[in-house]
């Protein structure tokens, strides 16, 4: 105690413990067993000890303590000009590469966040659009929409075929969003350069709701230190960056204070449900039987149709009636019946009316991107089914590998550390982070749903009836077998929202798959929608 080994909060509690050793030593004297010779000295021996252990445990616990402290770097920040043509105008641009402290609710730094912004320089950025961008994973950095969807440069990859390795390309991005609002593109904590630092543990950011209060403070000092109050604001996220979008617009517009314009989702997940595949469950098998169809036309083993847009409505009617009421009955479909959906299911699939019924009607994403193509010797692509390779596993029942990731993952993870290193000027040692950083996700909410499978339906209820004038987008891949388009359209057409509400939802739909942008056409296409949407929300 003398050498400072133990903090005085420690010491506190070392007060309290000898306290309680001294209650015992005197409830035993009362009793007079302490006055037994040989039992006495046995005892208090005891005590000693116990008040000798006590002090070294919370010493070497204080020990632990500090040690397990992380350090706390400064807040970081590069700045630096350039300029780019878009859509034949000049625009004179401010790119920060930096990190903001995160706090706990002691007023504690716990956590660095990583961000990269892009303002349009000359105007009035006080009320110019500013839009807060990110990935999903969870677990996932921005990496992917900022190199391949709506920073200004992008890294050019081969799809849908594999990109081959390096050297890569950079190009000045046409699909950057540059000229239509100012950008911040952020990594979560555990992603991309930002770190759980001081006493900050994984478990303050990596759930549902921890994620997006971490947000919630990093939103509010951006605007608040940038002085973009007065700007119109915009969510933008993909994957289960559409999840963080629903928690995030509600905790921003309820508990901050700050209303939104506008939430664009990418690729989008709100009902986890619709994507499990869980026992007793054929919600799934439902919304995924569109995006089969589509990927069988395109891989040849269905016949491509006359009209897509007219076989994909025939397709919804088919899973929404027909193909449900199969499915909800169970083994007591009548067996006619039980025929004619298989027969359907095979010409839609390509997969054959055995597999079908071995399946009982129900094939799962992974059953499905192993099968369509096993005689071939391929395997499917969940992110996008246009993409196809190889496979040594063919007698696995489910795909083993995503042909997609290794396709393009290369390319943008050089792009990117490249280019915020070289051309941005942020100097770090740290390793960019571009996914699994986060550990032990906290899926498990008060307000609804279950282990594993989250629904954030009701807050993006809350936020559009809080906030009647929020707009909401959605962006979908026809070929995404990760979060299918009739998911989507399944997951808005249940929320619980007035009438009057649901004109301010719209879906686009777009001959790619989870990142549309990858295919040059669809960039093009997305920057548009978006590039409306923004200014729609914005009069």
């Amino acid at each position: 105690l003398c050498q400072g080994a133990v903090a005085p909060s420690r010491i506190r509690h070392l007060i309290t413990k000898m306290n309680q050793l001294k209650q015992v030593y005197l409830t035993l004297r009362s009793c007079r067993i302490l006055k037994l010779t040989h039992l006495g000295r046995a005892l208090g021996l005891c005590l000693m000890i116990a008040c000798l252990t006590t002090v070294t445990v919370f010493a070497q616990d204080e020990k632990a303590t500090e040690k397990s402290e992380s350090p706390i770097p400064a807040e970081q920040k590069s700045e630096t000009h350039h300029k780019m043509v878009v859509d034949g105008v000049e625009i004179s641009y401010l790119a920060t590469a930096a990190t903001m402290h995160l706090l706990n609710d002691d007023g504690e730094v716990t956590g660095s966040l990583y961000y990269t912004a892009y303002t349009r320089t000359g105007g009035q950025a006080g009320t110019r659009p500013i839009s807060f961008i990110y990935n999903g994973g969870p677990g996932s950095a921005s990496m992917w929409l900022h190199m391949g969807a709506f920073g200004p440069k992008r890294v050019l990859i081969n799809d849908p075929e594999p990109t081959p390795p390096p050297p890569y390309n950079l190009e000045n991005n046409p699909g950057t969003l540059i000229d239509v609002t100012d950008m911040v593109f952020i990594d979560p904590i555990g992603t991309g350069f930002s770190r759980v630092v001081g006493k900050g543990d994984g478990k303050e950011y990596w759930g549902v709701d921890e994620d997006a209060k971490s947000l919630t403070q990093f939103i509010t000092k951006y605007v608040t230190r940038e002085h973009r109050w007065n700007s119109p604001k915009f969510l933008i996220g993909e994957s289960y960056g559409t999840t963080r979008n629903a928690v995030l617009a509600n905790r921003l517009q309820s508990q901050a204070g700050m209303h939104l314009n506008g939430v664009v989702m990418i690729s989008t997940v709100l009902d986890f449900e619709t994507l499990r595949f869980g026992a007793g469950r054929d919600e799934s098998f439902i919304t995924f039987l569109p995006s089969y169809a589509i990927t069988a036309a395109y891989q040849g083993a269905v016949e491509w149709p006359n009209n897509l847009e007219e076989w994909l409505d025939e397709i919804r009617s088919f899973a929404t009636h027909t193909y449900a009421a199969v499915l909800a009955q169970g083994s007591s479909a009548a067996p006619d019946e039980y025929a004619a959906v298989r027969s359907r299911l095979s010409e839609y699939t390509g997969l054959s009316e055995a597999y079908l019924d071995n399946a009982k009607l129900r094939v799962s994403a992974g059953q499905f991107r192993a099968e369509l193509l096993r005689k071939q010797g391929r395997v499917v692509s969940r992110l996008d089914s246009r993409y196809d390779a190889l496979t040594n596993q063919l007698l696995n029942e489910t795909a083993g590998f995503d042909p997609q990731q290794p396709a393009i993952s290369g390319a943008y993870t050089s792009a990117i550390n490249q280019y915020l290193r070289d051309d941005l000027g942020y100097t770090t040692s740290d390793v960019y982070q571009v996914s699994g950083g986060t550990q032990n996700w906290n899926w498990n909410r008060g307000g609804g749903g279950w282990g594993g499978a989250p629904i954030v339906t009701t807050d993006l209820e809350q936020a559009m009836i809080q906030n009647p004038n929020l707009k909401v987008q959605f962006e979908n891949g026809y070929y995404d077998l990760a979060t299918p388009f009739f998911a989507s359209e399944w997951t808005t057409d249940h929320m619980l929202l007035p009438d009057e509400l649901r004109s301010n939802i719209k879906h686009n739909y777009y001959e790619a798959g989870h990142m549309m942008y990858a295919l040059d056409k669809e960039l093009l296409q997305l920057k548009k929608n978006i590039a409306e949407f923004i200014s729609s929300a914005t009069r």
